[in-house]
């Protein structure tokens, strides 16, 4: 719904401003406005399974899909100024505003589409404004996409949606006609054979919109509203969807790009966040092999990062398993009650990076690089890589991982045990993230490794202790911290000084001599061979977090001066 062109210019009266702001500032009355299923959908409201999907009643100027979708054109100047101050409490103005509402109708707006492009700014005391207000905003959103994505990454990670669900005029508008954040809606995928598409004027019928077969927009709408939600973010009507064989392809693979990397900011600026855990917009119930589905929502990849600060779960109904009671210590009439709800409260946002892959281990999605892409907000990157369908699951991890801050980076070389498999050895593959046991995450490592983009290099500046003999003997500690050991490494007077060390993995490290890189505590370090050309080939990893003070600062001294050390 962008303004395309100049929308004409408005004559201005200004001998009745001082009136028209008193009646703008009052024009939200006593008056109340009320959607149902029945007006809505034609349905009987008590045929509705959900309470809330039912219907609507509050003094939020909302409109009726009927008068949504009836053209301007039908309706006239006169008829929808007349329903546009009806509904807005607002005064005739018709001498002001006939110029914009022309160009509207001359391009075929429903009334929908006027009433939300209009209603943000009805508020300016300049009718003439208008105009230059929409062209402002407008320009403003072009020109800060324009500059999100720099060659194949995206550096503005607070970018809004392109799009977002007006539900008061029932519209999918550009997100730059509001300064208002969405609340987004998350749901379940259902399958294949449950869903249909349905072209709907609520996104124009740019795209058809894939929905369950028994659930309802108009009534996702109401249950959206009754939960206080002005404007939300739906994926279906607000990101373009797959049409095969359908004319504007080209332009959804481009938008893609950008939009599908960043859907995970919508959720991340999101005070709450809307679930449908049954799938988009129908009532929740629980049986037996749902949690296990692959449909699942728990499962899911895109919604890992899809949870915000607070959760509402929609599609409540007054026996639904939101109202199960607890017996005893936490559990639930039945195993799959005590099971639902032990994973509801393990859905919280995920920021320690080990955490956030051994979660995205269990998830499945229908594209496998959506599970590379569903990581990249909480992995926490400076930039977000572009998005491409047909990238391989290396070369988009490989793109990811180039992507994160330096210090998320540097778990992977002193925490991670093993040796990567593919082109880098100091970090694992895509396979190896998703297919072995990892290590348990490691509060303020307080170390980096850094990317350089044009040569593809990584390397090192913290702590290195040039030459140190490992020795990892095969009995735990008894500590329990698993093997133990001792690291031996040789002051510049020749005085040999050693340490004890332990692993907590069963990766080999043969005795031998190594160089070791560790963070600036001096606790966890990685081992491995120095190369020609100040390079460093990883071995594995071991910690030595139970030094003494004098201990430490002994270890401290017998550390070589920071330097780059590349690691292949």
């Amino acid at each position: 719904m962008a303004i395309k062109r100049k929308i004409g210019h408005v004559d201005v009266d200004r001998s009745n401003n001082d009136r028209e702001d008193r009646n703008r500032r009052n024009r939200y009355r006593q008056a109340t406005f009320t959607l149902s299923a029945f007006t809505e959908t034609r349905q009987a409201e008590l045929s509705i399974e959900v309470p809330m999907q039912r219907s609507y009643t509050s003094p939020r100027p909302v409109i009726l899909c009927s008068l949504a979708d009836t053209p301007c054109a039908t309706l006239g100047v006169r008829g929808v100024l007349n329903r546009l101050n009806a509904t807005l409490g607002t005064p005739g103005t018709s001498h002001k505003l006939r110029a914009i509402l022309e160009d509207f109708i001359e391009r075929n707006y429903d009334f929908g589409s006027v009433y939300a492009l209009l209603r943000p700014v009805w508020d300016t005391k300049n009718p003439s404004n208008i105009q230059d207000e929409l062209r402002r905003r407008e320009g403003k959103d072009r020109e800060c996409r324009q500059k999100a994505l720099v060659g194949n990454q995206i550096v503005d990670l607070h970018l809004p949606p392109r799009r977002v669900w007006d539900l008061c005029s029932n519209r999918v508008v550009p997100s730059w006609i509001t300064d208002e954040r969405p609340t987004p809606i998350s749901h379940a995928w259902v399958d294949e054979k449950d869903r249909m598409d349905v072209r709907t004027p609520i996104n124009g019928e740019e795209w058809p919109v894939p929905i369950p077969k028994d659930a309802d927009l108009n009534l996702i709408r109401i249950e959206m509203l009754n939960l206080g939600v002005e404007y939300t973010w739906l994926d279906v009507l607000c990101l373009r969807q797959k049409e095969e064989g359908g004319p504007r392809e080209d332009l959804r693979v481009e938008e893609w790009r950008l939009d599908v990397p960043t859907i995970g900011g919508v959720y991340k600026g999101a005070m709450k966040v809307v679930i449908y855990l049954s799938g988009l917009g129908r009532p929740l119930r629980l049986k037996d092999g749902d949690l296990d589905s692959d449909r699942s929502w728990f499962r899911r990849a895109w919604t890992l990062q899809e949870v915000g600060y607070e959760r509402i779960i929609a599609g409540d109904m007054p026996d639904g398993p939101m109202h199960a009671q607890p017996m005893d210590s936490g559990n639930y009439e039945t195993a799959l009650l005590t099971r639902f709800y032990k994973e509801l409260h393990l859905v919280k946002g995920i920021f320690h990076i080990f955490a956030v892959l051994a979660d995205m281990q269990k998830r499945v999605s229908t594209n496998s690089v959506d599970r590379v892409a569903g990581l990249a907000f909480p992995l926490l990157p400076h930039a977000i890589p572009a998005y491409y369908e047909s990238e391989t699951l290396e070369e988009a991890w490989t793109a990811l991982v180039n992507a994160m801050y330096p210090d998320m980076r540097a778990h992977f070389l002193i925490v991670y045990p093993g040796v990567g498999l593919g082109c880098k050895k100091w970090r694992p593959t895509w396979d190896q993230v998703m297919m072995e046991p990892l290590p348990e995450d490691v509060d303020f490592l307080s170390t980096c490794v850094q990317h350089d983009n044009k040569t593809d290099e990584d390397w090192f500046e913290e702590p290195c202790i040039e030459k140190g003999h490992v020795r990892v003997f095969d009995t735990g500690s008894a500590e329990g911290h698993g093997r133990c050991g001792e690291l031996v490494v040789k002051a510049a007077d020749g005085i040999a000084h050693t340490f004890k060390i332990h692993v907590t993995h069963q990766f080999p490290i043969p005795e031998d001599t190594y160089t070791l890189l560790g963070n600036r505590r001096l606790c966890f370090w990685a081992v491995g061979r120095r190369l020609p050309d100040l390079r460093f080939e990883k071995v594995s990893v071991i910690v030595m977090d139970d030094l003494d003070y004098e201990e430490r600062r002994k270890l401290k001294d017998l550390t070589s001066a920071e330097s780059r050390i590349v690691l292949v």
